[in-house]
């Protein structure tokens, strides 16, 4: 395993926000997570593809199990695709269509490491992580246990999981059930999707996605530009004037610059539309 001190996460969050952490440890494999876990009296942080997450600190006195560039093995065995958690969802969609298998298109644009995915069963209107997912292999820290769970044993909901609700719970990795398919409609397939995503997202700043989760039959992003809220600003951080569900890093963006516009936001929405807009990004 690879110790950092002190160590910069601006290339490890996807808003690029600045933030020191005291320590931070990189895994080669299961044996050293469980050790990481196993030797401290404080449960450390972990930290995924950091497409999802909010760093709403400037430095962190703690320790970070990050998840990037590491612990990442991806293996492909007919129609499974089995990865650790450290693997993108990205290069998951590339290993799938060099072997004609089609089910991980719309994850080919979709920023996200296989773990963060299984933990809010990322995905869209036409396919989530749910659907694929056969079981995952995961770490206990209640008892440093290596267990399993099968797809229906984690209890997916819109964009939460049995792992998101119960901490004490590592994903490890995971396997996913395709579907053989042609290689070149499984290749036009991701580039269509990418292409429309594209032409609706703010690409041109740092994001983390959709802010919020979308409430029962309503959605976020005309709520906002109903109330004028399109390129609303706090410090660096705006309401993305071209897809106003999306917060941007418009330069020197803080947490707390982010914080402060969702707070604004979740005031001005259910104040008119009565309306709690719940965060769906995770705030560290």
């Amino acid at each position: 395993m690879l110790i950092r001190k002190n160590f910069n996460l601006t290339e490890y969050n996807s808003y690029r926000l600045k933030s020191i952490a005291e320590t931070v440890i990189f895994p080669e494999n299961t044996n050293d997570i469980v050790e990481i876990f196993k030797n401290k009296t404080t449960k450390p942080i972990v930290l995924g593809g950091g497409n999802n997450i909010i760093l709403s600190k400037k430095y962190y006195n703690q320790v970070f199990v990050v998840l990037n560039g590491c612990f990442d093995k991806v293996e492909v065995t007919k129609n499974l695709v089995i990865a650790e958690a450290g693997a993108t969802m990205l290069r998951l969609s590339e290993e799938a269509l060099k072997n004609s298998l089609s089910g991980l298109e719309i994850f080919y644009d979709i920023p996200s490491s296989v773990g963060g995915a299984v933990v809010m069963n990322a995905g869209n209107d036409e396919e989530e992580i749910k659907n694929l997912l056969v079981k995952v292999e995961y770490l206990d820290l209640v008892d440093m246990k290596v267990k399993t769970m099968t797809c229906d044993e984690v209890g997916f909901e819109y964009r939460n999981s049995y792992f998101q609700k119960n901490t004490d719970n590592i994903v490890l990795k995971a396997w996913f059930r395709l579907s053989t398919g042609n290689k070149k409609a499984i290749k036009n397939k991701m580039e269509t999707i990418k292409e429309k995503r594209w032409s609706k997202q703010p690409r041109n700043y740092p994001n983390c996605g959709s802010v919020f989760k979308r409430p029962e039959h309503l959605y976020v992003g005309p709520m906002l530009d109903n109330l004028q809220l399109k390129g609303f600003s706090i410090g660096g951080a705006q309401v993305s004037k071209k897809h106003s569900g999306f917060i941007v890093n418009t330069g020197n963006g803080t947490g707390e610059d982010i914080l402060a516009v969702i707070k604004k936001v979740k005031e001005q929405v259910e104040e008119k539309f009565k309306v709690k807009l719940e965060v769906e990004q995770r705030i560290i």
